[in-house]
């Protein structure tokens, strides 16, 4: 039988029993529609997640510290020579840090405490220095106000909680324009020998030629942000107010990395506590990471949490796609159902058939093409409908997120192969439902069959 006579006779069979055969369509759209519309939100989730935590600079960070940080005092002699001869994180191994290839940016975590004065009111805190690349993190969605103007500007950026404590009882969005001060512990270096220890002794300092000296800068409040984007730079959060990265350095502020510069062969010299370098794509950082650990340092970054990430959202899909297709295998039974009924109606049909020539193949094939009309039709207006269900979640959560001055986000996303995939799902589905018709459908014996009533 051709192929053209096969689908002319399988569409005019569909067109006799219309109401029967739109009724099973229909279940198959349902079923299609439900999978499309659960795997979309698991997929919609996934890039959601992942957009996120692009922007917050966690796949594309890459935290460097040195061995001598984490030595502490235990370990005995040999522990101890080990820690003394560790590389240290200075100007030096900033600059070599950054000409590893594919590293476009490589800064310090400047972080320090300091005393903040408002008006009558004064309260201790702690300060972060942000560089100029934070300005894309997705922590400063929402944001009231402006980013700093200059990466050396005297201006401050504050956390959201901290800022209606400071407000108190006013609007935090007053604070806006005005200035605030900080007072903070400036680092010193000292000459050495006995003026070292004079200079010391009278500003309250460090042995070893450091010495502190407290200071105070005038900042103007530029801007408020709910979240802490220290945590999404290579930081490990926890700032309440931002300054730039450049302006904080100006500060030459005491860090905790001065009480490792004692310990090192030249106590004077200026030394960070981490750095944070970053990698021009996500796929560089694995090399970058592996060429910093051959320098000398300790590296990490969350490569291996975005590993699990992606397996916890795999196992989701499938779950979800699980569910999706008990409706489809439902919509199944629904096609055998449809294709039986029509072998009791259509008996004498088969037997001229097979009279004139079809053989069982020809049978197989006319129910089968049956079958994966019936699913074609099914899977397109199945993919409509779940494209609707996606748009109606996004659409519900966007209300909610409103209703509690929420931005606005997207839940739901059928990326091409979701939307081919199901389509070829729905007709697969529909071809094996069709087996046992079909097979049946071709085990008749024509003599029977014409005698049928």
């Amino acid at each position: 039988m051709k192929a053209r006579d096969l689908t002319e006779l399988a569409l005019r069979n569909l067109r006799e029993a219309l109401l029967r055969n739109s009724l099973t369509t229909l279940g198959v759209a349902v079923g299609v529609a439900s999978l499309v519309g659960m795997v979309s939100l698991g997929v919609g989730l996934q890039e959601l997640a992942s957009q996120r935590l692009m922007r917050s600079g966690l796949f594309d960070a890459v935290f460097v510290t040195s061995p001598r940080g984490f030595g502490g005092p235990g370990g005995g002699p040999a522990r101890a020579s080990q820690i003394k001869d560790a590389k240290i994180l200075d100007e030096d191994a900033r600059q070599q840090l950054a000409k590893i290839p594919n590293v476009i940016e490589v800064y310090p975590q400047i972080r320090f405490a300091a005393q903040v004065k408002f008006g009558n009111n004064s309260t201790n805190t702690s300060v972060l220095g942000l560089p100029a690349s934070s300005r894309s993190s997705g922590a400063l969605e929402g944001m009231k106000g402006q980013f700093f103007s200059s990466a050396e500007a005297k201006e401050a950026l504050l956390q959201a909680d901290f800022a209606k404590e400071l407000a108190a009882p006013a609007s935090p969005d007053s604070l806006i324009g005005k200035e605030l001060t900080l007072r903070y512990a400036e680092r010193i270096s000292a000459p050495s020998g006995d003026s070292a220890a004079m200079l010391g002794a009278l500003m309250g300092g460090l042995a070893g030629g450091i010495s502190v000296a407290p200071r105070e800068q005038t900042f103007r409040i530029v801007g408020i942000i709910e979240s802490d984007p220290s945590a999404g730079i290579g930081g490990f959060g926890g700032g309440r107010v931002f300054v730039p990265l450049a302006t904080a350095e100006g500060l030459h502020t005491a860090q905790p990395s001065d009480l490792q510069a004692l310990m090192s062969n030249e106590p004077s010299k200026p030394t960070y506590l981490a750095l944070t370098v970053r990698a021009r794509s996500p796929k560089d950082v694995a090399a970058i990471e592996a060429d910093i650990k051959k320098m000398g340092y300790l590296a990490f970054s969350l490569l291996d949490a975005a590993k699990g990430l992606r397996t916890v959202f795999t196992v989701f899909d499938l779950l979800l796609g699980l569910f999706g297709s008990l409706a489809l295998t439902v919509a199944s039974l629904g096609i055998i159902n449809t294709l039986v009924m029509a072998i009791l109606e259509r008996r004498r049909e088969i037997g001229v058939l097979k009279a004139l020539g079809a053989t069982d193949a020809d049978v197989k094939r006319l129910f089968f093409a049956e079958a994966a009309a019936m699913g074609l039709a099914g899977g397109l207006f199945g993919l409509a409908g779940g494209w609707l269900i996606g748009r109606a979640l996004t659409l519900g959560t966007t209300i909610y997120l409103k209703s509690q001055d929420l931005p606005s986000i997207k839940i739901s996303s059928i990326p091409w192969w979701l939307a081919l995939g199901a389509i070829l799902f729905a007709v697969l589905v529909s071809l094996a439902a069709g087996l046992y018709p079909a097979s049946r459908a071709a085990k008749l014996n024509p003599v029977e069959a014409l005698r049928y009533e």
